[in-house]
């Protein structure tokens, strides 16, 4: 059974919304489009080669899906290692509104995600990975379908956007597996799920 990974990019405020340009999602009259770019130096490229090496097929949430249909398509390289394989792996869109999608390899999904996604990791040979998608990160950590998250924080504060981790998220242990921090101060940490938070007190026992 394939592995359920989830690749998100957050400011240390915790907004995922729009990383990667100044249009790419300016719902709720987000201005800050693109703060990702500032830090995408070799290590960081290092790091997105590493991952795309073990992808065995894409799950992306509708808005990420055409924000990537929109470029990648047009990178032909044969040697990138993100373009060669978003356009010859297979990739799944959760929508209930696709009816047509024009990206070479695309299958829409419209039921029961968690069977859907259930069915898709037992069937994937390598990585499910999801990309950005935050809405359905969300989702699919509600249902504990994500095995593994690649947070990628970058050292910026905006005060503003949508939030990975909203008020009301399902309370979710993770276990460290792994990190660095690039030349540009991003920090790249590694979490496998790992069921539920576990609680204790500092508090002093009586008489003490």
């Amino acid at each position: 059974m394939g592995k359920l990974v989830s690749t998100m990019f957050v400011t240390l405020d915790g907004v995922y919304q729009a990383p990667g340009g100044s249009q790419e999602d300016t719902r709720d009259g987000f201005t800050q489009g693109g703060w990702s770019f500032p830090y995408g130096d070799e290590d960081f490229g290092r790091f997105i080669t590493e991952v795309f090496d073990h992808v065995g097929a894409f799950l992306l949430g509708r808005r990420t899906y055409d924000i990537f249909a929109g470029f990648w398509p047009k990178v032909t390289d044969p040697a990138d290692p993100v373009a060669s394989r978003l356009n010859s792996r297979p990739k799944y869109v959760a929508s209930s509104t696709l009816a047509n999608p024009e990206w070479a390899g695309t299958t829409v999904l419209g039921g029961d995600l968690a069977k859907e996604v259930t069915a898709l990791k037992e069937q994937t040979d390598g990585e499910l990975q999801v990309h950005g998608s935050g809405a359905l990160i969300r989702s699919l950590l509600a249902l504990d379908l994500v095995d593994t998250l690649h947070l990628l924080t970058f050292p910026v504060v905006l005060g503003a956007g949508r939030r990975l981790f909203e008020e009301g998220a399902v309370p979710t242990a993770f276990r460290h597996t792994g990190g660095r921090v690039t030349a540009a101060g991003l920090s790249i940490q590694s979490y496998d799920f790992a069921g539920r938070p576990e609680y204790g007190s500092y508090e002093l026992p009586e008489g003490a």
